[in-house]
């Protein structure tokens, strides 16, 4: 990784750092650009702003991207990690946009890309004992500036219990159910937290998950769940059927994938909105 900033403006070999030739910044014979060129995968500790007006410390994992010109060899890449350790505050959407348009500034280019992967936590209370335990949730911001706009979205992948309505009808002795992942990405035009957008799928699938359960209350997510059958289709569309009618919501994409507890493969939908 190339650090175009040299202590004491001094080179590593003791030589100005005026001195010092910018091979990135060179021309390039071969014209052809580049469309995304950076670092990939970096960790970094960050805050997460939540809804309750407070903020949570997690380990985000990195994508950063820019566009190249034809005519130039390469890109700074110590400036990500430079943007990277100058944002100390709790990210929200909005610091999350300010990030984009700082990265193409900084490295004076006419698109960015950022994608900031990280677990994000809720307390939850088990149905019954009401026994508090912690949830993890699998979070992407994605954004990108193209044309001085920023465009973002949020992905929320979400773990819960979906149970089959055709074996319930067929079986004399239950029905058979399995964990599912529902991810809900969404573009809005106003804030929706991950809190929201959680909330939306545990509600409609067949049982929500816990991290911690009582005997009781296994007995009611278990009841809960046959009394809720879903296929993943009805998951599908009951989750995209609650984002439609959500008018912060611009765009939005709801899959749902059940990891099959009597097939050897899982079932899958998509749905795209509007």
């Amino acid at each position: 990784m190339h650090d175009d900033s040299a202590p004491n403006n001094k080179s590593t070999t003791g030589a100005p750092a005026d001195s010092v030739s910018d091979v990135q910044a060179s021309q390039d014979l071969r014209e052809i650009p580049i469309h995304k060129v950076g670092i990939k995968d970096i960790r970094h500790p960050v805050k997460v702003a939540d809804r309750a007006g407070g903020e949570q410390s997690t380990v985000a994992e990195f994508s950063m991207f820019v566009n190249l010109p034809h005519n130039l060899k390469g890109t700074h890449m110590s400036r990500f990690v430079e943007i990277l350790n100058s944002h100390e505050k709790a990210m929200s959407v909005q610091s999350f946009r300010d990030m984009l348009f700082e990265v193409s500034s900084l490295l004076n280019a006419e698109e960015s890309h950022i994608d900031m992967r990280f677990p994000f936590f809720m307390e939850k209370a088990a149905p019954v004992s009401g026994v508090k335990s912690l949830m993890d949730y699998q979070v992407t911001f994605e954004g990108q500036v193209k044309d001085n706009k920023a465009h973002h979205r949020t992905k929320v992948q979400i773990p819960v219990t979906s149970l089959c309505p055709c074996s319930k009808e067929i079986s004399a002795y239950g029905a058979h159910n399995q964990r599912s992942h529902v991810t809900i990405a969404v573009e809005a035009s106003e804030t929706i937290w991950i809190e929201e957008i959680i909330e939306v799928a545990e509600r409609l699938s067949s049982s929500q998950l816990y991290s911690v359960l009582k005997r009781p209350d296994e007995k009611f997510v278990t009841e809960h769940a046959y009394d809720h059958p879903k296929f993943v289709e009805d998951l599908a569309r009951d989750v995209a059927l609650a984002l439609n009618q959500d008018e912060r919501i611009t765009r939005f994409v709801v899959e749902v994938e059940n990891f099959e507890s009597i097939h050897n493969h899982s079932a899958y939908a998509l749905i795209e909105g509007p």
